[in-house]
């Protein structure tokens, strides 16, 4: 069997490993590609990063004033919105506030009820005045688009090659993943699920020929206290993690924004992940 003339590119976007595979023997052609897929990666990142300025550190630093964002960020908001209210709320990109409360380093540490509480003042999305293009967060909250960046970003890194070349194409940021189609051969796309307690470890591998794949979980961030674990994806309804949520959820969508948003949903449901992802006929691997 010949070997595959794949053209790949790797980067660090958004605190991940990132990884593009172009299914061609033109070097050049499958540089090219790689480096709009890196270039779209970053630029969503630097647009949307809470740790550097952005159109995220802006809003949060007028909080109690109107902002105006462009078209661009008002359709990653309405998004959010579609997502809080699929979720019956718990999907909120106003409860990044519970940072100050909950700190998943590993030590242990429980936050008390009274910083948790505290920290909920500062939470809920029902406390935001959205009218596009307008957004005005009262005073003391902050946004944080984490919880839907990084799948956005695999789709619009897709969506710029795409203009450029119609050569096959798989764009990996931090595991999650989208494939332009089947390969060039018209085989699979092989991907690897990893490993919920081995961190670079395969759990097993998943053939892919269409789609995109996300997953949610706290394989990495989490903490164990008195022998329970405590997941990072926290209820912004109670500011404590979901109750008995899975370890992770992969979920195969149309896009990864969708993939994304489904496994999170499924996480959300906690004891009721694997009903609702029957329910919904959702393609996807639950790991408790």
């Amino acid at each position: 069997m010949a070997e595959r003339a794949d053209v790949t590119t790797q980067f660090l976007a958004m605190a991940s490993p990132c990884i593009v595979i172009v299914d061609t023997p033109d070097s050049a052609l499958g540089a090219q590609a790689g480096e709009i897929a890196k270039s779209e990666a970053l630029r969503v990142e630097a647009k949307f990063s809470r740790y550097r300025p952005s159109v995220v550190t802006s809003i949060n630093e007028h909080a109690g004033r109107d902002v105006e964002v462009d078209a661009e960020t008002a359709d990653l908001i309405d998004y959010t919105v579609l997502c809080h209210q699929l979720s019956q709320g718990r999907f909120d990109i106003t409860s990044g506030a519970l940072r100050r409360a909950w700190k998943f380093d590993r030590t242990g540490a429980l936050p008390s009820e009274s910083q948790v509480l505290e920290a909920l003042k500062c939470v809920g999305w029902g406390r935001v005045t959205w009218s596009r293009p307008v957004i005005r967060i009262a005073a003391g909250m902050e946004i944080d688009f984490g919880g839907v960046g990084k799948e956005y970003a695999v789709d619009r890194a897709l969506t710029q090659i795409r203009q450029h070349t119609q050569v096959p194409v798989l764009v990996n940021l931090g595991g999650d993943l989208r494939v332009s189609g089947p390969r060039a051969d018209g085989s699979a796309w092989r991907v690897a699920i990893e490993d919920v307690d081995r961190h670079g470890v395969s759990a097993g591998l998943l053939e892919l020929v269409s789609g995109a794949l996300a997953t949610s979980g706290d394989a990495h961030r989490h903490l164990v206290s008195g022998g329970v674990r405590y997941g990072h994806v926290l209820d912004p309804m109670t500011g404590w993690p979901i109750a008995d949520a899975p370890r992770s959820v992969t979920v195969h969508a149309d896009t990864c924004s969708e993939a994304g948003l489904l496994a999170k949903l499924a996480i959300l449901r906690g004891a009721g992940a694997e009903e609702f992802l029957a329910a919904e006929k959702i393609r996807a691997w639950c790991v408790r």
